[in-house]
């Protein structure tokens, strides 16, 4: 099975305005996201894995009991963080659907609190990860971060927002200030409507 580089779904250029730059997605998506898309192809070829879907490639290379990961898990979480990360943004100015605020406020006590907890996790990731908003498996909504290329999908969770916190995903527009970059990621970029659909 080929994995291929899924298209942006706005323009290179479309969330300069809101702190993403032009010079950021072209290297973020066409050239990193796309060696992992490359990558996973490569690696599945001839295995046990050659006509699984991603999600089974995640779930069934991730070892639990190791620190480092295989390479063909590294390269296949990654291809799937990063097709689920475009969806998460937008240029528009859509509001957080109601029905998302609610369950926001009812797990973290507000949407600030749940905001703070998400910055302080995400800038608090040491070395390359992610941070996200997760349904765990009971339903409630929890904050999580995870190192590398590890995700939800790991631990049987949904994901519902996820934030690139690599160097790539913020170093040209923010150099070494991550926690300014989570903060323009939550209060400008964030598609709160495909959120919402992910509940």
């Amino acid at each position: 099975m080929a994995f291929e580089l899924p298209d942006l779904p706005y323009a290179h250029d479309a969330l300069a305005a809101k702190g993403m730059s032009k010079e950021t997605l072209e290297y973020h998506h066409d050239k990193h996201h796309n060696a992992y898309a490359t990558k996973t192809t490569d690696m599945v070829k001839g295995t046990e894995w050659e006509n699984k879907s991603i999600e089974e490639i995640v779930k069934g290379t991730y070892d639990p009991s190791s620190v480092t990961q295989s390479g063909l898990f590294d390269n296949a979480s990654q291809y799937w963080n990063h097709c689920q990360f475009w969806e998460m943004m937008g240029p528009g100015d859509a509001a957080m659907p109601g029905a998302l605020e609610k369950a926001i406020t009812e797990s973290f006590g507000s949407v600030d609190k749940f905001k703070d907890e998400f910055k302080t996790k995400g800038g608090g990731q040491f070395g390359s990860g992610w941070v996200w908003l997760v349904k765990d498996t009971d339903g409630s909504l929890k904050v999580t971060n995870t190192a590398n290329g590890i995700n939800p999908l790991c631990f049987d969770q949904t994901a519902l927002l996820g934030c690139d916190v690599w160097e790539h995903s913020y170093y040209i527009d923010f150099r070494n200030a991550r926690p300014d970059y989570l903060g323009n990621f939550l209060d400008k970029l964030v598609n709160w409507e495909n959120v919402a659909s992910r509940m």
